[in-house]
């Protein structure tokens, strides 16, 4: 791989891990690349993961862009109206364009997944007696994260045999290599509660190349993964969290991708909840003392007040 190709693979994967963290030194597998640019190891985007229709973008084949983009170039070349010089100037912006990779549906082993909490999570697996898998990002795996935060996790979770999954920084290409590669296999839990793809997003100012709809696709493309690795498990897909302040682009495209992800919902195998609403005021603002101030994680406070939302669920899923 030379390095151009390289640069361009790890920017594809890391620009959306917006509180992405770097492994410790020897935390790569064997043979695999020196540590790159900024301590991060360089990251080879993996196979496509098929994806629900429910949540699949429209993606035209070879023969049918060019026969709209044909169609298009005609009626361009024959018009006649005033706004010709308007559509010969952005003529390259009204074709369809050939459909690009999207690296957030994809079987990537990302930095959160090499070494030992992975390879902790597989040995968890293997042993099984899991009735309860949680799995997302930060802010799942900072459930376990100081005494206060466990004790509402021991609160609401204690009487389960419960698996955090979850690790900070993630994406749901990380979460689908996983469940590929040894998380999803050894056990059979009754029930998961999913939260992710914030990371996904590029963070308040929308810094990510990801879209909404490409999120949105990685998310579904995670739930058909536990799916199919846990046919008899109830998922409850918790809607992505608000994050940053009213204003912040962020909120718009989590709307967006919450709005798509919805139609997961099946009420027999995908149980879709957003508890959002729950953690803000009337003004959108995050409740005093539910959050950090980074305004994306939750203190013992927004922990308390999402297992107060998801308890009776999840003690319904759990039969």
């Amino acid at each position: 791989m030379n390095r151009v190709h390289r640069a361009s693979v790890v920017f594809l994967t890391v620009t959306g891990l917006a509180f992405a963290q770097v492994p410790p030194a020897g935390n790569a597998p064997a043979g695999a690349p020196a540590p790159g640019r900024a301590g991060f190891a360089p990251v080879v985007i993996g196979p496509p993961a098929p994806v629900p229709p429910e949540v699949a973008i429209p993606r035209p084949t070879p023969l049918e862009l060019a026969q709209v983009n044909q169609t298009v170039k005609r009626l361009i070349d024959s018009d006649q109206s005033p706004a010709k010089p308007l559509l010969t100037k952005f003529e390259s912006l009204l074709m369809l364009q050939s459909p690009r990779l999207n690296v957030a549906a994809t079987y990537t082993q990302t930095t959160q997944r090499v070494g030992p909490r992975h390879e902790g999570f597989v040995e968890t697996a293997k042993k099984g007696n899991i009735d309860l898998l949680l799995d997302g990002d930060s802010i799942t795996d900072f459930w376990l994260q100081g005494d206060a935060n466990k004790a509402m996790f021991d609160e609401y979770f204690g009487g389960y045999r419960t698996a955090n999954f979850a690790i900070s920084g993630d994406t749901t290409q990380g979460v689908l290599w996983g469940l590929r590669n040894g998380e999803g296999q050894g056990f059979q839990p009754k029930a998961i509660m999913l939260m992710i793809g914030t990371n996904n997003t590029g963070g308040t100012d929308n810094a990510g190349t990801a879209t909404a709809a490409e999120i949105a696709e990685g998310i579904g493309a995670v739930v058909l993964e536990m799916r199919n690795d846990f046919p008899q498990a109830k998922i409850l897909l918790l809607a992505v969290f608000p994050r940053g302040v009213p204003g912040d682009s962020v909120r718009d495209k989590i709307a967006e991708i919450n709005r798509i992800v919805s139609k997961l919902d099946d009420q027999r195998h995908v149980f879709y909840l957003d508890i959002g609403p729950k953690f803000l005021d009337e003004k959108g603002n995050f409740l005093p003392d539910a959050f950090r101030p980074d305004n994306l994680h939750p203190l013992a406070k927004g922990y308390d007040i999402w297992g107060a939302a998801v308890k009776d669920r999840l003690a319904e899923l759990m039969k």
